[in-house]
């Protein structure tokens, strides 16, 4: 058990409550965002939406999984003019009926059309198509290969494909041909279904003579040609003629937006390299949809196939939405969250960034002046039919790397109100990163007019994308794709202001900008919580805020203004929850153990609020549940100890007890040795390794030992300073040996917490016995200085027999190890 005991003390209690601990605390935390895992400003649709599913985001295949344009849409305006029908009436009938209504269709197709019913008498396609007898009987037929065609596959039950059913579909799709040869619309449809259901068959050979007789000859302006040929393609890879394929899917990814991602991810499945697959391009355009596929699917920086893309096809959309995905990787790589600001994952895993890497960030400035140099090319050939995007880029990129001058130069080339929408709105936000370097600095910056406008018109374009009320919940439990300016504006709040407010040193100013930030709907405003605002924001609050910034931020409370940025950053005070507000008021008193004060704002709180009081939920009766009580005395801190149900605490319980302790040492002083002890078990039981760590802070998780004292109430969540001045003052004032004794150990534990705070832990593992840094660690432990003079002065009290038994680091002090 001692042996248990000191592992536990060494590995930061990690081999037990790691997997436990940790794992509830990721568990139940906010969902991560795959769509908003790096800071960013630079939009990735401003080239525009052509290529949208592409964007780059190195935590999902695509972007987006909608192609950016409809098939079924493209079908039926063919049909449309075709039948002079009207799209909408087309695409009821060929996408929206159901059994009964295409039945409906089959009985009356040789009938006349007043015996329809209501509901498809005044359709015009319907009309259309008991005019034209060859065209219904294609569309009954079409439809009665969808059972065969539209298959939603089960992966736990599996059904095996009817060849033989979809063989002899086919064929009649080829007798059907020879029927309609004068109508090459239908010829062509006819062809199409034999053709993919002579592949879905795994008959490939028919398949391809199909497309090569009928498909491929066509002189007809379909979209399905191109669907023909994906088909084809498909047929060409399952041949054995895999490079073959690649090219001829990068050709449907070039003619064919409604078919751009299946292309994309089948030009993957035939894992071909670039260099054979561009042998078999016939012309620049096919060169460079062939580097831009596989530019697509890079996510490392990769500025040398865009140079050769635009070099081939210096008038291709491909160059704009390459150079914005290069802009984003730099983005990755480059932009650094700010401390205060990292999301809940993202203040996890803060301890592998690798962003301030130096040699790393040298290679990536490297990157970023090659695409920057990409982007001036781009401005100045003006080839590229928005040459601004390239001005633009080159700002925005000389403001990453801190060149604001330079910046703003190229800002001044344009003329914002000349602009395509979205770059104008790129240009607002790179100008708004440019002019906030006075914030940054630390600048003056409350009564800038164009900050306040810019940021107005932020907050309009953030409400625009939110039309659901955002207070329903965690704004980082929302996916974020097309949520760019709401992610913009969060970004300036809490990456830009919060942090300049508080190196100014007004903490209550930077707590509300971190609000500000998760304002995402006019609506919101009137019910803020820590329940629905970002764990960022909810974390700057519960840990940076102090008593002096909780009377700072009442007071705006009471003094709304209404003017400049303070007015709208204090707008949405009046509207967080009370409850909220006085809870975590008090708490900042109960860390600077002003009891009594902390009781003043925990009686504004209303009596239904339920104080969080964790205890033991794997208990089956509730009566049984051991619960945390801070007055419990201990002499290991694992496992750690609880009380029974009848003796829960929550913070007002405790204000009161420590509130009257503290009382009772000043009308009281005979007893205040007594008194000093118990105040100081209750303070030490708030901190990290206590049972009662919930008093004084909103969360625990493993991990937060190894990272060094950040907040005030650290010294003593984690330093257990308050704990050790007064333990010293019960001992000083107390004349019995035991109960010094337990003092001098306790101060002995309040040691060891500054010895784990002062390791590094990144010297070594948490296996790695034979290091320097781990002796090291374990002979400051061992060599605690309250260790001798327990053993100098109390070897004969009761008590230090029960921590010698007990503490290892104790024992082992003793027998001299």
């Amino acid at each position: 058990m001692k042996t248990f005991t000191k592992s536990s003390i060494i590995f930061s209690i990690f081999l037990l409550t790691f997997f436990g601990e940790i794992a509830v605390n990721i568990a139940c935390g906010p969902e991560a965002d795959p769509y908003d895992y790096y800071v960013s400003y630079f939009h990735n649709n401003i080239q525009g939406d052509t290529y949208k599913p592409f964007s780059y985001n190195a935590n999902v295949y695509l972007y987006d999984d909608n192609e950016v344009e409809d098939e079924t849409q493209i079908n039926s305006q063919e049909w449309a003019k075709y039948t002079g029908a009207s799209v909408e009436d087309v695409y009821r009938i060929m996408y929206q009926t159901d059994s009964l209504t295409e039945t409906q269709l089959q009985q009356f197709a040789s009938k006349t059309l007043r015996k329809l019913p209501d509901s498809l008498y005044k359709n015009t396609f319907i009309k259309a198509l008991l005019k034209n007898k060859l065209a219904m009987k294609y569309f009954l037929f079409a439809k009665s290969c969808e059972p065969l065609t539209v298959i939603h596959y089960n992966l736990w039950d599996p059904m095996p494909r009817d060849t033989a059913a979809m063989d002899k579909k086919a064929n009649e799709a080829i007798t059907f041909i020879k029927k309609v040869k004068r109508d090459e619309f239908l010829k062509l449809r006819y062809a199409y279904q034999a053709e993919r259901l002579f592949h879905y068959a795994a008959n490939e050979e028919q398949s391809i003579n199909v497309y090569e007789n009928y498909i491929k000859t066509s002189q007809v302006n379909s979209a399905v040609k191109n669907w023909g040929l994906a088909v084809y393609a498909g047929a060409i890879r399952h041949s054995g003629k895999p490079i073959e394929a690649a090219y001829l899917f990068a050709k449907v990814f070039e003619q064919s937006p409604e078919r751009r991602i299946q292309a994309y991810k089948n030009y993957f499945y035939t894992s071909s390299k670039i260099e054979d697959v561009l042998k078999l391009a016939q012309n620049d355009q096919d060169r460079a949809t062939i580097y831009a596929i596989n530019s697509f699917g890079n996510s490392d920086i990769n500025i040398k196939n865009l140079e050769k893309i635009y070099q081939l096809e210096p008038a291709s959309l491909l160059n704009g939405a390459l150079l914005v995905r290069e802009v984003n990787k730099l983005e990755e790589r480059l932009n650094n969250s700010s401390d205060i600001s990292r999301g809940y994952y993202g203040s996890y895993f803060s301890r592998y960034n690798d962003l301030d890497n130096d040699s790393l960030r040298k290679k990536n400035i490297k990157n970023l002046t090659d695409v920057k140099q990409f982007a001036l090319k781009l401005a100045a050939e003006k080839k590229y039919p928005q040459p601004e995007l390239g001005t633009i880029t080159a700002a925005y990129l000389s403001w990453m790397e801190d060149r604001n001058d330079l910046a703003a130069e190229y800002l001044n080339q344009l003329n914002p109100n000349q602009l395509p929408e979205r770059l104008s709105d790129q240009y607002r936000i790179t100008d708004l990163l440019v002019r906030s370097k006075n914030i940054s600095k630390g600048n003056a910056f409350n009564n800038d007019p164009d900050l306040v406008a810019t940021l107005k018109w932020l907050d309009e374009k953030r409400y625009a994308e939110n039309k659901e009320d955002s207070t329903e919940k965690r704004i980082s439990d929302r996916e974020s794709t097309d949520q760019r300016f709401t992610i913009t504006t969060r970004n300036f709040y809490q990456q830009v202001m919060a942090p300049a407010y508080l190196k100014m040193g007004d903490t209550a100013l930077a707590a509300l900008a971190m609000v500000k930030a998760d304002i995402n709907t006019a609506s919101a405003i009137n019910a803020i919580s820590f329940n629905n605002i970002s764990y960022q924001a909810t974390a700057f609050w519960q840990n940076y805020l102090t008593p002096k910034s909780m009377a700072a931020l009442a007071n705006y409370k009471v003094k709304n203004s209404n003017t400049g940025l303070t007015g709208m950053l204090t707008q949405a005070l009046n509207h967080m929850a009370n409850d909220d507000f006085y809870e975590l008021y008090g708490t900042t008193y109960l860390r600077t153990h002003q009891y009594e004060k902390a009781l003043i704002y925990f009686k504004k709180v209303s009596a239904s609020y339920q104080y969080f009081s964790p205890d033991d939920w794997y208990a089956d009766d509730s009566e049984a549940r051991l619960v945390a009580n801070p007055f419990i005395e201990t002499v290991n801190d694992y496992p750690k100890k609880y009380a029974s149900n009848n003796q829960r605490f929550n913070k007002v319980i405790f204000a009161r007890e420590m509130a009257r302790l503290q009382k009772l040492i000043v009308t009281d002083k005979k007893n205040a040795a007594r008194y000093y002890y118990r105040m100081a078990n209750a303070v030490y039981q708030t901190g990290y390794y206590g049972n009662s760590w919930f008093l004084i802070s909103y969360d625990w998780s493993t991990y937060a030992n190894e990272q060094k004292p950040q907040y005030n109430y650290d010294v003593d969540y984690k330093l257990a300073k308050t704990a050790a001045v007064w333990y010293a003052k019960a001992m000083a004032l107390s004349t019995n040996p035991d109960f010094k004794a337990k003092c001098t150990f306790m101060l002995a534990k309040c040691a060891q917490k500054q010895i784990i705070s002062n390791a590094d832990y990144s010297a070594y593992s948490y296996y790695d016995t034979k290091s320097k840094a781990y002796k090291d660690f374990i002979a400051a432990n061992y060599n605690n200085p309250y260790f001798k003079e327990l053993k100098t002065k109390y070897a004969k009290t009761p008590f230090y027999r029960i921590a010698v038994n007990e503490c290892s680091y104790l024992e082992d002090f003793i027998a001299g190890k």
